[in-house]
């Protein structure tokens, strides 16, 4: 740690820990759950309700960013915005993930969490990690990069990922059942009315299309090539229907102004809102994705989905892949031949009871704030 950081790093714990020593008397801070991107809504909300069940007080802030804010209020979550997003560039990465912790810090001086949770919100875990609170962090995807400051003391990952591939410490690592989609899969009941919001014809193939996340870090090119090629073929198809799911407001006037004939006569629809994933993907005959949560989350409802991501492909969608459950497409001959379009049933609901990830995580999280206590 260089001398500037450490003057940073002791005078934002000083003042932290003033502050916590003039609130101890009062009461335990309360756990503290970051929503950094659009897949933590849907995966926090039942472990959020699920912690205030049992009796913990939670604190919730999201990022204004990938919709996050917007479906975190459609799901009905009290949560405070803090934060924005500021493109691919690497340097504005790292001025925002700077910014943000900085933001967040006022509000966490005031409650004093006991416990911060996130699943990689790398703002929320560098601000912990700086003024000491005990972070846990879920991860599904044992080839994530970690910013400096921003490794949890604790991880959480599906059974399907080997502890030795995301840390040398094996007494910190806890593993659940399943994969992550379990856990608010689990409360799934489909809704037909999303076909009369996004004017969807059930008589047509209905394709949910997320393009490739241009802007992440693990973004390869190849992928892009495979979308607009799966594209070119959908889109000339007058029985197909397609949902295309932006990953931003800048993706999709991007993709309206390159390519303006896909959205000629309504054959693609860009939800003006966020939409509940699984209740679209429920109603779709297929899914077909450039990143990892939306292929997951077919999976888990038993949806045909094909994966057009070209990174370093993780261990739970190699178990997927190996279980029938996703297609991992890897040439433009697998865009041709290998996703099939037809139509699926969609009468009968896969059967969750058994599914224990939810259960698994809640219980290791209060195993943890048992540790928290002891040391």
């Amino acid at each position: 740690m260089r001398a500037s950081e450490k003057t940073i790093h002791l005078h934002v714990t000083r003042q932290y820990s003033g502050a916590s020593q003039a609130t101890t008397s009062r009461r335990a801070g309360p756990i503290w759950i970051d929503l950094d991107n659009t897949p933590h809504v849907p995966f926090f909300r039942p472990i959020i309700r699920e912690l205030e069940n049992r009796g913990h007080e939670v604190l919730v802030t999201a990022r204004d960013a990938f919709q996050v804010w917007e479906l975190a209020r459609e799901m009905g979550l009290n949560c405070r915005k803090v934060g924005q997003h500021y493109g691919k560039n690497s340097a504005l990465k790292i001025f925002g993930l700077v910014l943000r912790a900085l933001q967040l810090f006022p509000m966490v001086l005031r409650n004093r969490p006991k416990l911060a949770v996130s699943h990689g919100a790398r703002s929320q875990l560098l601000l912990a990690n700086l003024i000491g609170i005990p972070t846990v962090g879920l991860d599904d995807y044992e080839h994530s990069k970690c910013a400096p400051f921003t490794r949890a003391r604790w991880l959480l990952i599906p059974e399907a990922i080997p502890v030795r591939t995301v840390s040398s410490f094996s007494d910190r690592v806890r593993h659940y059942s399943g994969i992550k989609e379990d856990v608010y899969a689990a409360a799934f009941r489909p809704d037909s009315s999303i076909l009369r919001q996004l004017r969807l014809d059930p008589a047509h193939i209905i394709v949910t299309v997320r393009p490739p996340a241009t802007e992440a870090h693990y973004h390869n090119p190849e992928s892009e090539l495979f979308f607009e090629r799966f594209m070119e073929r959908v889109c000339t198809n007058a029985e197909l229907r397609v949902v295309l799911l932006p990953r931003n407001k800048k993706q999709a006037l991007d993709l309206q102004k390159r390519w303006p004939k896909w959205f000629e006569g309504g054959k693609v629809v860009v939800p003006e809102v966020a939409v509940d994933g699984l209740n679209l993907l429920w109603h779709s005959d297929l899914a077909v994705s450039g990143g990892g949560t939306m292929n997951r989350e077919a999976a888990a409802l038993g949806v045909p989905v094909y994966s057009l991501f070209r990174g370093k492909i993780g261990a739970v969608d190699r178990q997927l892949a190996n279980e029938g459950k996703l297609v991992l497409i890897q040439s433009i001959n697998d865009v041709d031949q290998r996703i099939r379009i037809e139509r699926r049933p969609k009468d009968q609901v896969p059967n969750f009871a058994s599914r224990r990830a939810l259960p698994d995580i809640i219980g290791h999280l209060e195993n943890i704030l048992k540790e928290c206590k002891g040391d």
